[in-house]
């Protein structure tokens, strides 16, 4: 823009025209090319359109919504629906080509029993949550060790005063068999110990429904993304660990998944934008730290599919 400006002004010059009429000219070039740019402008954000429908984990549902209501107000053209159901319910509706976007908490990996559905579908690992153990307030305890909590989840502990807590009993709420925070807890914690089929505990469908219930249930514990973490519930700490987002970063606290948002393997324009914007600068340098999340790039380990854990 400035460099056309200026070899205006000496053309005019040029040709004898007085500083006025170099002034006018100026000013004339400049509204009629801001106009102009405006108007392109707005074409491409016209441009755009389209629907697109993220289903699948809770854990992720928060940021991916603040995400999407942003996306929105830029791309007036798109509209987006982002709803929960279970990390196995966004990998499943994605492989079926039934949604735009899967979120889960897990690899497709670990949820897909044909592998031919894997090249159907592209993985965005778009942040890191931290997960862990919450327990209603009124539990004295702080602290378990990884040993104390599989001992709780697997039903051999039933009672807080078995691990230093007052003699109250111990309500585990569970999430539902396709919820990725229950395969991302039960894998750090429980490991390869199955559950015993004589324990059943209560289930629930989402994050925001387990903390509900922890918050109002005496005795209660359960685990959440530390994105659904507030004063309503007591957060643990893990084996002295502190559930701290540095803390994740160097795998101190073991109990994190990424956050995967699977699109089809060739994604429509609408959809491939929206992946876009989330490894933005508007959402990871501000966005994912404001809901809670960690960003990839902070991370000093890296995680594959079978759980392994290396160093960057």
């Amino acid at each position: 823009m400035q460099g056309n400006l200026m070899s205006r002004r000496n053309f005019v010059g040029a040709a004898a025209a007085t500083a006025a009429t170099v002034a006018a000219f100026s000013l004339t070039g400049c509204g009629s090319n801001g106009s102009s740019d405006a108007k392109e402008d707005k074409a491409e954000t016209k441009a755009l359109s389209g629907t697109i429908t993220a289903v699948g984990s809770t854990a992720l549902q928060p940021l991916c919504e603040a995400a999407a209501e942003q996306f929105m107000e830029k791309n007036s053209g798109v509209q987006i629906t982002v709803q929960g159901g279970g990390s196995g319910q966004g990998i499943t509706q994605i492989t079926q080509g039934a949604v735009q976007i899967g979120n889960s908490d897990v690899f497709a990996e670990a949820k897909v029993k044909d592998t031919a559905d894997l090249e159907k579908i592209a993985d965005n690992k778009v942040c890191i949550v931290g997960m862990g153990p919450i327990v209603n307030k009124d539990v004295t305890v702080d602290d378990l060790t990884i040993d104390q909590l599989k001992s709780i989840f697997t039903g051999e502990v039933t009672n807080w005063k078995e691990v230093g807590g007052a003699d109250a009993a111990i309500t585990v709420i569970n999430r539902a068999s396709g919820s990725g925070t229950r395969a991302t807890f039960e894998a750090a914690v429980l490991g390869d110990t199955k559950i015993p089929d004589t324990f059943k505990p209560q289930e629930q469908d989402s994050s925001g429904t387990a903390a509900k219930m922890v918050a109002s249930t005496p005795g209660a514990i359960s685990y959440l993304a530390f994105s659904y973490y507030d004063d309503t519930v007591k957060a643990l700490k893990v084996g002295g660990v502190e559930p701290k987002e540095t803390n994740v970063e160097d795998n101190s606290w073991t109990i994190w998944a990424y956050e995967h948002m699977y699109t089809a393997a060739d994604p429509d324009e609408a959809t491939k934008a929206f992946i876009e914007y989330m490894m933005s600068d508007d959402v990871q340098g501000e966005l994912v730290e404001a809901q809670g999340y960690i960003p990839v790039s902070g991370m000093k380990v890296e995680k594959d599919a079978s759980g392994k854990v290396t160093k960057k």
